[in-house]
């Protein structure tokens, strides 16, 4: 069902957004087409949108699909759900306390590490969505609602600070630039000399300890195991919960062809383990669960590391998406911090 209203004009059209309860709804309408014509990331793409929608890995009161449209064109949209959770990975707090105890009205959800308005992001356009936010705070019973996850410098955070809202650090996640890297020395030789010898120590280390990796569809990997293991990573960081174990078998399974499993095993028992995603610039490694529990003296995450760079060579994916935390061993082995904030207000 979509909710249309005129609230505004871009040059001589004028602005309404519709809202929709449906991601497929949302796709007819256009969502589709502005996420492929800006080549946004896959947490905007048919396969995830649903998976989530779906098989929702946190608990969302109400969602919504927001098309903008300029003459009846669209030109940018975004997602939003109510979060009786708002702040399960404890970054919000430091930067606006009591956000913790009720809920708020946020895009995009928490298992996404790169926010963006998809699309245009012109005044008038960025002006339209951020009432139409508050409207929607209002009438769902949030007294928060913006965007997290928002990469600093980048056009929707120029954006938002251009509408009046302040950006407010949260955490980092990490990339780096593939091009030019033709196979994994190619990429091993751009580290500085210690990393480099330590990927190569922890590969012949992993190779003598008996660790082999298994790279497939989530389609051949026996996700409940997998599930189970990056819960446990999760909960050792303080995120229990984070990927409940039933819903994430789900929701990786409808991911279909966007989601790689790379396994490590030593003897048959699973040691690490990463759930990767791919759209047409990025290869995302989007969750990972490790247990240093091994023989020999290998590092299962530096291996499954190295299995992710090799991987997102072998598929020819530009750009490698490293994810939030694990910021020491990141930055020393390739990756690069990109600084995620906060705009938020009150409804």
């Amino acid at each position: 069902m979509a909710i249309s209203s005129a609230i505004g004009s871009l040059g001589r059209r004028d602005i309404a957004i519709d809202l929709y309860d449906d991601p497929h709804a949302a796709a007819a309408a256009g969502w589709d087409a502005l996420a492929a014509a800006a080549v946004a990331p896959v947490f905007y793409r048919p396969a995830y949108l649903t998976a989530y929608h779906d098989a929702p890995l946190a608990p969302l009161d109400r969602v919504a699909y927001l098309v903008v449209r300029a003459g009846g064109e669209p030109v940018a949209a975004l997602p939003v759900a109510l979060h009786p959770a708002a702040d399960p990975l404890g970054g919000l707090r430091g930067a606006h306390p009591g956000i913790e105890d009720g809920p708020a009205l946020l895009s995009h959800v928490w298992h996404c590490y790169d926010t963006r308005i998809v699309g245009a992001t012109d005044r008038p356009v960025v002006d339209a969505i951020l009432g139409t936010l508050a409207e929607l705070a209002r009438a769902w019973g949030a007294p928060w609602y913006g965007l997290v996850n928002v990469e600093r410098g980048g056009p929707t955070a120029a954006a938002l600070t251009g509408a009046g809202l302040v950006g407010r650090h949260i955490i980092d996640r990490f990339a780096t630039d593939l091009r030019g890297v033709a196979d994994l020395d190619g990429f091993l030789a751009r580290l500085g000399e210690r990393p480099r010898a330590n990927l190569r120590r922890t590969a012949r280390r992993a190779a003598e300890s008996g660790l082999t990796t298994t790279v497939g569809p989530a389609t051949g990997a026996d996700l409940t195991e997998i599930a189970e293991l990056c819960g446990r990573t999760a909960a050792r960081f303080g995120n229990a919960g984070f990927y409940p174990a039933d819903t994430f078998v789900r929701f990786v399974r409808t991911l279909g062809p966007a989601a790689h499993v790379l396994q490590i095993r030593q003897r048959d028992r699973l040691v690490a383990a990463g759930v990767c995603l791919t759209d047409e610039l990025r290869f995302h490694t989007w969750t990972c669960g490790v247990d240093y529990e091994v023989t020999g003296n290998a590092s299962p995450y530096a291996v499954l590391y190295i299995e992710s760079v090799r991987l997102a060579i072998a598929l020819g994916r530009p750009v490698l998406e490293g994810g939030r935390s694990n910021e020491a061993f990141k930055r020393r082995h390739g990756l690069t911090a990109r600084r995620l904030d906060a705009y938020l207000a009150r409804a």
